[in-house]
């Protein structure tokens, strides 16, 4: 496999904090390759053969604004616990509705745009009901819990102009904690 040539932007480029505009259909073909060659990029972040040899970060999705374009496109490239990957492309997403449950991931959330670490706690819903398009411009709905729900959060968010990084309290990275559960 090739890599192919993502450059995503840093955590300090201001795009990353602007609102990304609604996609209109059809799709230009030049968003469809891109769209391809960021899945491709996120499985190969997720194979050690490959992170290794182009020293990638493992991530499992990215938003458009992070390659620098303001479109409300995200995709996600999901491990399976059989080994497979299941690609998500979620293209003008709405949140339909939510779980009461908060959780939050222990290990901490990463994002391919803030190469640091980061101390604290990002609380997310459990459960979403997600409403887009998919790459023809057909309404989709699909629901997602525990880690998907979490990836799809995050993402969503990029396309608000809102890293998770801004989502933890600075004078208290943990605050809430035990009225979450740990993922």
């Amino acid at each position: 496999m090739k890599l192919p040539n993502i450059k995503i932007l840093n955590e300090k480029n201001k795009l990353l904090h602007k609102i990304s505009n609604e996609v209109k259909f059809p799709l230009k073909e030049e968003d469809k390759k891109l769209i391809n060659d960021m899945l491709l990029y996120l499985k190969m972040s997720q194979i050690e053969k490959y992170s290794e040899k182009y020293n990638l970060r493992p991530g499992m999705g990215l938003a458009f604004p992070q390659i620098g374009k303001l479109m409300r496109i995200f995709v996600i490239c999901n491990e399976e616990e059989d080994g497979s990957f299941t690609n998500y492309t979620i293209i003008n997403p709405k949140i339909k509705s939510e779980s009461e449950e908060l959780i939050y991931v222990g290990e901490g959330e990463g994002c391919l745009s803030v190469d640091r670490d980061v101390d604290g706690i990002v609380p997310r819903h459990a459960r979403i009901t997600l409403e887009y398009q998919d790459v023809n411009g057909n309404k989709q709905t699909i629901r997602a819990r525990e880690d998907l729900a979490v990836a799809f959060q995050h993402e969503i968010d990029h396309l608000n102009g809102i890293l998770f990084v801004d989502k933890i309290d600075k004078k208290n990275p943990y605050k809430n904690q035990e009225l979450m559960r740990e993922i």
